[in-house]
């Protein structure tokens, strides 16, 4: 698959700090300006040769259970630097012990010094991929430093079908060429510090609710456009290391144990050269039939396949597997593939050669740096109206005002996080008592209900902004108290929350009340947040959330700010957003609806394992186009400061395929800003597709009344459709409608066509 490429300075293209409008840069769907470590893919073929060489000498030395060693974990808590997985070296081949690690938001292994970032949605919503990269360099540094080779967090590209999924936060969104870039990024940044990354959850994985034993089914043009299309873009532009697959069924067959998704698709037609990684414990159910699918490692693994740990099932790659090659029904070739690519993985991204060493210096000052960076960059201003009776907009807030309340959200001390395997423990312990402490857990029993909290105070940071104002707190339980200090404050800003998990879906998109989260909530945050607005027309709503939120208080808000889980500079990040030092500049990476009843599936069913993908290619916004329904807020809304308007759009054929769209963009404010520049195309109608559909974007950073042309070149392979028939992807001969604005439903989108 061809990557789209814009023209970029060099400064842009690295995503240079610009002082007022935070961490903005230039960027493009489908690919970026080359970064040094996409210049390294592309021309890594002799690194490849190299690493094959010597990963088939190596191989050539093993006896049968050294083999057996490297295709399996040593089992739960084996890791001796308290990572999630782990593989003990073999000292006279000098191969070294393999450590693994979740790290989606940083090193989660309970160490000390690991930096707290923001969440990947998050990141999503900056739709800067060279900031995705950076920060998958970053926390590449911090893995290497405390002795993990393998990021388990790298990469997740499950699409936000299901918007009350618990995991939404884990990932880059709802439209998969968006997911496909940053997961690109994160992938190419992580590698380029010879850690090997790991993309997931292949495949299907969009629910949390019977994730062990549920059946997604899929049709075949859904699951070639939508679900496959993030990872084969992954695969083929960045080359991770790992792909590991998921724990559900996929059209009636587990998908670590599906030949057509892991041999056929992944490794045949994609070309994929590392190694096909189980997820925890229930990905794998039997021996004989992973291996021959394409499964080339099992974890947490086992010591003894025949042991049960924990009361969980037993192991399958230990003596189960070496018993399956010495009896047939597992060839000693497919052994031999399963160690080879691992083998090839570890010479090609540098631990042999240089392993990583626990006990190194994590540079915390730079890591909290960039959180803020990421921060920053990721806020979306949803909202910002001026109040009736005035013509200013609530938002910035001048630093010389008199008076400010500032409501609910532990705002006073910390920032919500999300929870489970992509989650990190507070580094300096969390500031906000769990509502049910020690009893508060999953339908399993595994992963906390207690939301981490990390200490940056938007109160404090607020303060700091208005040294001379008034600024007064109250915790939200009093909902009439909090009114009634709001009604005589000149701005009230009120802070809601929404935590999400690991194997746990919402039940709802409503903000949670005490009886939907009792173990985060002690009131009703709809309420309170209605009450404050009845008695302030200029309040400001800051939500800390996992995914979208329905809003009945909409209409009687001034303005609205999404920082999503914004890391451990979220509380200065914030502020900087509220006082005009950063403009915001993020865009939604998922609609967010007026209410449940308008997604495709208005209930995540408790009893039915059959997850029925019914919408077929109608997913994300393509729903709402597709249906006529207006959402809350469209994908890939998000304002400014400043305002921007598009003019002389052209979009021309190229001669080798792709597209070239040219378009003029202005900032008509008077504030530096950056806009997300987006392109949508609409496919001939015999091509039977959504409305519309992204296929490329550029993020432009303007100075007041500056103008400038952007050039797009889009990739022929952003048009294709999937041919059932032929079972082939192709480009559909016809006329093509291409939309450019700032969201999917900007209203002063502009249009042309082109014939392809």
């Amino acid at each position: 698959m061809k990557k789209t490429i814009i023209a970029l300075s060099v400064i842009s293209a690295l995503g240079i700090h610009l002082q007022g409008c935070g961490a903005q840069a230039e960027s493009s769907g489908g690919g970026l300006g080359k970064t040094a470590a996409q210049t390294s893919v592309a021309t890594a073929s002799a690194e490849d040769t190299l690493a094959d060489q010597k990963a088939q000498a190596l191989l050539a030395k093993m006896t049968l259970d050294e083999k057996i060693q490297l295709v399996h974990g040593a089992g739960i808590g084996t890791s001796p630097l308290g990572g999630g997985g782990f593989i003990p070296g073999i000292a006279r081949l000098g191969i070294p012990d393999l450590n693994m690690a979740d790290s989606a938001t940083g090193v989660n292994a309970g160490l000390k010094g690991a930096t707290e970032f923001p969440s990947p949605l998050a990141v999503a919503a900056s739709w800067n991929g060279a900031l995705a990269n950076e920060l998958g360099a970053t926390i590449a540094k911090e893995l290497r430093a405390t002795g993990f080779a393998i990021s388990l967090g790298s990469g997740g590209a499950n699409l936000a079908r299901e918007p009350r999924y618990g995991r939404t936060w884990e990932y880059f969104g709802e439209d998969p060429v968006l997911a496909g870039t940053f997961m690109t990024q994160r992938t190419l940044g992580t590698q380029a510090q010879k850690v090997i990354a790991t993309a997931k959850h292949f495949i299907g994985n969009e629910q949390e609710t019977n994730r062990f034993a549920s059946n997604s089914v899929i049709p075949e043009r859904a699951l070639r456009e939508l679900y496959l299309l993030p990872f084969e873009m992954t695969v083929k532009d960045a080359q991770p290391g790992n792909v590991m697959c998921a724990y559900n069924l996929v059209n009636g067959l587990k998908a670590c144990e599906s030949k057509e998704l892991l041999t056929d698709i992944l490794k045949t037609q994609w070309g994929f050269k590392g190694t096909v990684q189980a997820d925890w414990i229930f990905a794998l159910t039997d021996t004989v039939r992973g291996a021959n699918a394409g499964l080339d490692e099992e974890e947490p693994g086992s010591q003894d396949d025949y042991q049960s740990n924990y009361g969980l099932p037993t192991s399958n790659f230990n003596q189960k597997l070496k018993a399956a090659v010495q009896n047939g029904s597992v060839s000693a070739a497919r052994l031999d593939d399963m160690v080879f690519r691992k083998l090839r993985t570890l010479y090609r991204y540098g631990i042999m050669d240089t392993p990583p060493v626990a006990g190194g210096t994590i540079d915390r000052a730079g890591g909290q740096a960039m959180a803020q960076k990421v921060a920053s960059e990721a806020m979306v201003l949803l909202k910002n109206a001026a109040p009736a009776g005035t013509s200013s907009p609530a938002l910035p807030i001048a630093k010389t005002i008199r008076s400010i309340v500032v409501i609910g959200g532990h705002a006073d001390v910390g920032v919500m996080h999300g929870g489970g395997s992509a989650s990190i423990a507070p580094q300096d312990g969390n500031p906000v008592a769990c509502l049910q402490p020690g009893t508060a857990f999953d339908p399993a029993g595994v992963f906390s209900k207690c939301a981490p909290y990390f200490k940056s105070s938007p109160l404090a940071a607020i303060r700091a902004k208005a040294p001379n104002a008034s600024v007064t707190y109250f915790d939200g339980s009093n909902a009439s108290a909090a009114a009634a200090a709001a009604a005589s404050a000149d701005v009230a800003i009120v802070f809601a929350t929404q935590f999400a998990s690991e194997n746990m879906d919402l039940a709802t998109l409503d903000l949670p009340n005490n009886a939907a989260d009792p173990a985060n909530q002690a009131y009703d945050q709809n309420a309170l947040i209605a009450a404050v607005t009845a008695k302030n027309k200029r309040t400001v709503v800051v939500l800390e959330s996992a995914t979208a939120v329905t809003m009945p208080w909409l209409a009687g808000t001034s303005a609205v700010l999404e920082a999503w889980y914004p890391g451990i500079r979220g509380g200065q990040a914030i502020a900087d957003v509220l006082f005009g030092d950063v403009n915001p500049s993020g865009k939604l990476p998922i609609t967010f609806p007026q209410k449940v009843q308008d997604l495709p599936q208005p209930l995540i069913s408790q009893t039915d394992t059959t997850v029925n993908y019914a919408e077929g290619l109608n997913m994300g916004y393509r729903w709402f186009d597709s249906k006529a329904i207006a959402p809350l807020f469209p994908f890939g809304h998000g304002l400014s400061y400043t305002s921007f308007s598009y003019s002389g759009l052209i979009a021309s054929k190229l001669a080798n395929g792709d597209v070239s769209v040219r378009v003029t963009l202005k900032n008509d404010g008077v504030r530096a800003g950056a806009e997300v520049a987006q392109v949508y195309a609409t496919l001939p109608s015999a091509a039977g597709e959504p409305p519309k559909r992204l296929v490329g974007w550029q993020k432009v950073l303007l100075q007041p009344g500056e103008s400038r042309q952007l050039s797009i070149t889009i990739s022929s392979a952003r048009f294709a459709i999937w041919n059932t028939a032929q079972r082939a992807s192709q480009v559909p001969a016809g006329s093509y409608g291409v939309q450019v604005g700032g969201s999917s439903r900007a209203p002063a989108m502009l249009s042309t066509s082109l014939s392809l």
